[in-house]
């Protein structure tokens, strides 16, 4: 069994999802320069630098409720097993919760929550056998909640949830690991209804969160905060609700509080 501490990058087995750009993209392509061997999904890769590098490209839309067990399935076959599996798909949506529509609210909870889990679940036997490690992509907006994007950090929240789950469920034979960061430089802004407009925190760029997710195959650990201040923020509010409140009233705006 692999310790739950540091491995070996160097021939790793690893799906990715959300792999056609963004954060996704990036993790894709520095997990394969470091020697691993990368399965990517993704809607579209015609436009993708990392389909150069990986060794399937998959184009399917994980909204389609087959469609993760399907790229399980895949991914696992062409490379023998799976030794990582990156869930890290993901869309965003702000605005008045209550101007929300149906359709709406349906892919929120399909994409940013269903899937996962049901890739995790898809996933299960094929980590259990490699001792592997699952590494779940959330959001700042998901462990602490966001005005403005209710149903995308309630999703981003039920994947939190479904690590602290999975992490006591599967021990010792998987490792989970939570990613939670902030604001990144994506398109993930641009494909959504509203931009970034937020003065404070800046995003952070694309390259600095994807390197926290190649760290995080690496070391495995159980949560990582990026940038690493943002884990004072659900403390804060832990230990000072009162003052979180404020202060989270007083930056609020239409913008966005992560990914």
């Amino acid at each position: 069994m692999r310790p739950a501490g540091s491995q070996p990058l160097e021939g790793l087995r690893v799906l990715v999802t959300g792999a056609s750009s963004g954060l996704g993209g990036l993790t894709s392509l520095m997990l394969a320069f470091a020697g691993c061997r990368v399965v990517g999904t993704g809607r579209s890769f015609a436009r993708a630098p990392a389909r150069l590098v990986l060794e399937a490209a998959i184009e399917l839309d994980l909204l389609e409720r087959a469609a993760p067990a399907e790229v399980v399935g895949t991914a696992a076959t062409t490379l023998g097993g799976l030794d990582v599996v990156i869930s890290n798909a993901g869309a965003g949506w702000a605005g008045p919760y209550e101007s929300m529509s149906e359709a709406d609210l349906d892919e929120q909870l399909a994409l940013n929550l269903r899937a996962p889990m049901q890739v995790a679940r898809t996933a299960a036997p094929y980590l259990r056998e490699s001792h592997g490690q699952l590494v779940l992509v959330s959001s700042i907006a998901g462990v602490v909640g966001v005005a403005g994007e209710v149903a995308y950090s309630s999703a981003k929240g039920g994947v939190a949830r479904l690590a602290d789950g999975l992490r006591e469920e599967w021990y010792p034979d998987v490792v989970v690991s939570l990613v939670a960061p902030a604001a990144i430089d994506t398109p993930f802004f641009a494909r959504r209804n509203r931009p970034y407009t937020r003065t404070w925190p800046h995003p952070i760029p694309t390259q600095k969160a994807a390197a926290a997710v190649v760290r995080a195959v690496e070391r495995r650990p159980a949560e990582v905060y990026v940038p690493y201040w943002v884990a004072l923020v659900p403390r804060l509010r832990g230990a000072l609700p009162g003052t979180y409140r404020h202060l989270a009233r007083l930056f609020r705006d239409t913008g966005s509080a992560g990914r």
